[in-house]
């Protein structure tokens, strides 16, 4: 998930060896599993004593996965992200490409990587709609005041007379496009589709940094995705074609948790659509989005609990300490003594000072440390708008059961009984039709968004505008 609401646990990286051959920059690989192409991406740069790297998985939408060692010698790249069990080796052909292996857990498979990015057949994406659309769209630009960005998106209208219920569309973790594309999908272009044809006018847009909008992405917070979104709902509200008494706000992942933190301020949010939305605080979230993916791996329930003690406590010092260089003076203390007890936390191999000052850095970033922080459940609590909550039972990210039982719970507690609460059986993060839920798998799915999902979120539209 940036980042994203998916941690696969601690991720490290170390350093290489220079050699004379510079190999600075973006190698790309196709993995071809089980009939499926995977793009990867290393991103290497040097630094004083060798390489640092990174590892991309457009397909997946992972980015900047902390590679945990670098090793370049004779002409041979070795690459390995040891909490993933990825390991690469490959030698130099030509001074653009290299030859070798990859492996994963068992698995081994061929791979070549080169600088030059490789033309990659389009996956079928059966959903996305194909124009001519049998509606308006607008290409248009509003105003974050507060932070002096200007945004970009694109607004979809029927073709009837308005003024229109209308609908914000808002965007997970990660620097997303107004279609919220990952890993080969792109939802919000599906969604947009399905309820402007349903009589919605619908506005989704590029996050700040990404696209064509403004502003930078990096050390962004949730609060000012908040800010963000409160400018789009402000600028619908000036149209005469917009029914502003009938604009609500629709938020994935993340963005479930900006629709909640904006409705929550703000009366006139007429509804609200909340797709896979935490509504716990961000390490409790952290921690089941860490136990889902590895027992769904197959990690060992030893393993596991030490992970999670190492991380539970990481976390607690992140809540309980506001001051920002007593909270890193803290995390190496805590650091040290673990790993002078255990050793094998450790998975990286690199030397004990560098692997703790790769951890606080990690930690004390702004975005990640104001999330562990966050908890909404008093936004959610005074939210008085009908709300449509949805979860797929294989999402392995924001897992249904704990965030479901929240939403529907602080909601009633607290007066809200105009509330609907789904979790929908077989479906991952996306909401797509899922094996595992495993985020490996999104791109591999033909299929954007459920069919279900889109008729219960058009049918409880129309429901709630009538009334």
């Amino acid at each position: 998930m940036r980042r994203t609401l998916f941690l696969t646990g601690w991720l490290w990286l170390t350093l290489g060896w220079l050699q004379a051959q510079d190999i600075s920059g973006s190698w790309y690989g196709l993995l071809e599993v089980s009939g499926t192409s995977l793009t990867l991406v290393f991103n290497l740069q040097a630094v004083d004593s060798g390489y640092t790297a990174t590892l991309d998985s457009p397909d997946q939408g992972a980015r900047g996965i902390p590679v945990t060692a670098v090793k370049w010698h004779d002409s041979t790249l070795a690459l390995s992200v040891q909490p993933l069990g990825i390991h690469y080796s490959g030698s130099m052909v030509t001074p653009d490409s290299l030859a070798g292996t990859f492996t994963q857990r068992g698995l081994v498979l061929p791979l070549s990587l080169s600088r030059h990015k490789p033309v990659k057949k389009k996956p079928p994406r059966p959903q996305e709609p194909k124009p001519p659309w049998p509606y308006r769209t607008e290409e248009i630009r509003f105003f974050n005041p507060h932070d002096s960005i200007m945004l970009a998106g694109t607004l979809t209208l029927p073709a009837t007379e308005g003024p229109f219920p209308a609908i914000v569309l808002i965007s997970g973790s990660g620097p997303q496009n107004r279609n919220e594309e990952i890993a080969g999908h792109k939802p919000f272009l599906v969604l947009a589709d399905h309820l402007t044809r349903q009589g919605f006018a619908v506005l989704r847009y590029d996050d700040r940094g990404t696209a064509a909008s403004g502003g930078t992405f990096a050390r962004s917070l949730t609060t000012d995705f908040a800010r963000d979104a409160a400018a789009a709902l402000d600028y619908l509200h000036t149209r005469s074609d917009i029914n502003p008494q009938q604009t609500g706000l629709l938020g994935h992942s993340e963005g479930g948790l900006v629709a909640i933190m904006l409705a929550a301020q703000r009366p006139d949010v007429a509804f609200l659509v909340l797709l896979a939305a935490p509504a716990v605080p961000g390490d409790q979230l952290l921690l089941a989005q860490q136990e889902a993916i590895y027992r769904q791996s197959g990690m060992s329930e030893a393993a596991w609990q030490q992970i999670r003690a190492f991380n539970k406590g990481a976390f607690e010092l992140v809540k309980t300490t506001p001051d920002s260089a007593r909270l890193s003076s803290k995390l190496y203390e805590y650091f040290i003594t673990q790993l002078d007890s255990n050793p094998l936390l450790n998975m990286s191999g690199m030397p004990a000072e560098e692997f703790v000052s790769l951890q606080i850095r990690q930690l004390t970033n702004p975005w990640m440390t104001a999330f562990i922080r966050y908890d909404p459940r008093p936004d959610l609590a005074r939210v008085k708008c009908p709300v449509l909550a949805l979860n797929g039972s294989r999402d392995l990210q924001v897992p249904a059961v704990q965030n479901l039982t929240v939403i529907k719970q602080v909601l009633e507690e607290n007066g809200n009984s105009k509330v609907v609460i789904k979790e929908l059986p077989g479906l991952n993060h996306l909401m797509q039709h899922a094996e595992t839920g495993l985020p490996t798998e999104y791109s591999q799915i033909d299929e954007t968004i459920a069919p279900q999902v889109l008729e219960i979120i058009a049918e409880w539209l129309r429901k709630t505008v009538k009334e």
